[in-house]
């Protein structure tokens, strides 16, 4: 294999091919970022979280495919993967993962703050333990959910040195709306899922699989609202929320039938979801609105 061909490998095997994993990680961070400095982030810490969640997303793609490494051959969607075909050695894998994450940890020392430390070493263990959690938990997308809003508490930890009780209520919004675009994921898979006997949220809600998923944007969009009242963010914000509604119930018309290419484009299309609630924030935190 040629040195561009393999570089090709490791660019397939961190999804840099497929973006839609930066922005779902991506929203809630800046969600997190923007209210934590009352629509003014740092400059600095902005760039470094931007920096920060492509390589960590990357490398927990990389740490996904190798602890799934002999489940994915017999996945359809997922067969092909540079690991799962035999293209990228184990080895390989664990040294690129490894190499994404400690740049992504060193890029923050230089903002000497200890609780912004601490807490990314947090968010590193959740990264590489959530691809394990599908062996044992009913529900791992909430695990995820986790796993993608720890942004939220570390942009407050990078602005005020601080995490206050509203981080984490909006980091909980972040775990319901990743069970609800994580499951239209899931039911993607749930076939081939429950031959080779991994646990999903799709296997999980079975029959109730859509309410589970309706019921999951209604709680997202509450404690949403719960956080612009706390903050008392004006009329944009809630626009934002009104306009989030209407995508998650368009996403509801694409799953209602549970055909899997439309389940896998309402996943696709919840980049829409987090982009609206984040207008709505940038939009109310402008002078003209605050």
């Amino acid at each position: 294999m040629t040195l561009t061909e393999r570089l090709t490998e490791y660019e397939k095997l961190m999804r840099l091919d497929k973006p839609i994993g930066i922005l779902l990680l991506a929203w809630p961070t800046l969600w997190g970022l923007w209210l934590s400095s009352l629509g003014s982030p740092d400059f600095m810490v902005l760039w470094i979280f931007v920096i920060g969640i492509v390589l960590m997303r990357s490398a927990g793609c990389v740490i996904n495919d190798y602890a799934d490494r002999n489940f994915d051959p017999h996945v359809e969607r997922t067969k092909n993967r540079p690991l799962a075909a035999g293209r990228i050695s184990g080895k390989e894998a664990l040294i690129l993962a490894g190499v994404l994450a400690l740049i992504a940890f060193v890029l923050i020392l230089p903002l000497k703050n200890l609780l912004l430390i601490q807490l990314s070493v947090v968010a590193a263990f959740l990264a590489a333990s959530y691809p394990y959690t599908k062996r044992f938990l009913a529900i791992p997308q909430a695990y995820l959910g986790i796993a993608f809003g720890f942004g939220i508490p570390m942009a407050y930890a990078a602005h005020l040195d601080a995490v206050p009780p509203i981080a984490w209520l909006l980091m909980a919004a972040n775990v319901f709306w990743a069970v609800a675009y994580d499951t239209e994921y899931a039911m993607v898979d749930r076939a081939d899922d429950l031959k080779i006997g991994i646990k999903t949220s799709a296997i999980t809600f079975g029959r109730h699989d859509i309410t589970a998923v309706m019921i999951c944007y209604g709680i997202t969009l509450a404690l949403l609202g719960w956080v612009g009242t706390e903050l008392h963010l004006g009329w944009p914000y809630y626009l934002g929320l009104a306009a989030a509604t209407g995508i998650a119930g368009y996403h509801y018309l694409l799953i209602k039938e549970r055909d899997p290419a439309r389940c896998f484009k309402a996943f696709l299309h919840n980049n829409w979801f987090g982009a609206a609630v984040f207008a709505g924030m940038v939009a109310s935190l402008l002078p003209a609105f605050s």
